[in-house]
């Protein structure tokens, strides 16, 4: 998790890490530039894409709630 002048974040490419849909960050990439990932239900291809806390990240047909007190 980092922070930055609005407040905590976690990268795109990590979260999905953390959630074990990818256990590489070269796979996360790659999940991610193919369009498999939606971000508040708008296709994400940037893999450094700042999640705030309650942003809805959908992949696989499943949908996951960001919750950065979980992460801490």
């Amino acid at each position: 998790m980092k922070t930055d002048e609005q407040g905590q974040y976690i990268e795109l490419a990590d979260f999905l890490k953390v959630i074990n849909l990818a256990t590489t960050g070269g796979q996360a990439k790659l999940l991610i530039r193919s369009g498999e990932v939606k971000v508040d239900g708008a296709v994400e291809t940037r893999v450094r894409r700042k999640l705030r806390n309650h942003a809805i990240v959908s992949c696989k047909n499943n949908e996951y709630k960001v919750d950065l007190s979980k992460l801490s």
